[in-house]
C-alpha cells in the first residue's frame, strides 16, 4: 500500500484545513487508517484513526471536538478536517495504514506498516 498525504499549509489560529490521504495498492476498506503528527523537537503523536470496518473514528484528547476523520472507501481516501486550529497544532502530519491494528495499539506508530510522506501544517498569526 502506498499513501500520499496532501492539504497542508499555513493558517491563522482559529482557522481550518482539510488534509487528504489517498491510498493505492490495497483493499482500502480493510485497513485501519490513522493520522499522526510530529512538531519540531517533539515526539510523534497520535491524532486519530478510522478503524477498518468501524464507522466511528477515535481521537486524541488534544484534538477531540476540533478534528474529524472521515473516509471514502470508493476513493481510497481518508480525510482529516481540522477546525479551530491552534498554534500548538503546528506539525508535520502523516497518515498511516495497517490491516492488523488492534485496539490497544491503535495509538502507537509502530502498529502501522505503511506510511505516507507528511504534510506540514503551520498555525500562526
Amino acid at each position: 500500500v502506498q499513501l500520499q498525504a496532501s492539504g497542508g499549509g499555513f493558517v491563522q489560529p482559529g482557522g481550518s484545513l482539510r488534509l487528504s490521504c489517498t491510498a493505492s495498492g490495497g483493499a482500502f476498506s480493510s485497513y485501519t487508517l490513522a493520522w499522526f503528527r510530529q512538531a519540531p523537537g517533539k515526539e510523534r503523536e497520535f491524532v486519530g484513526a478510522s478503524r477498518r470496518y468501524n464507522s466511528n473514528p477515535d481521537y486524541a484528547d488534544s484534538v477531540k471536538g476540533r478534528f474529524t476523520i472521515s473516509r471514502d472507501n470508493a476513493k481510497s481516501t481518508v480525510y482529516l478536517q481540522m477546525n479551530s486550529l491552534k498554534p500548538e497544532d503546528t506539525a508535520v502530519y502523516s497518515c498511516a495504514a495497517d490491516r492488523g491494528v488492534i485496539l490497544s495499539s491503535m495509538t502507537e506508530g509502530q502498529a502501522y506498516s505503511y506510511w505516507g510522506r507528511g504534510t506540514l501544517v503551520t498555525v500562526s498569526s
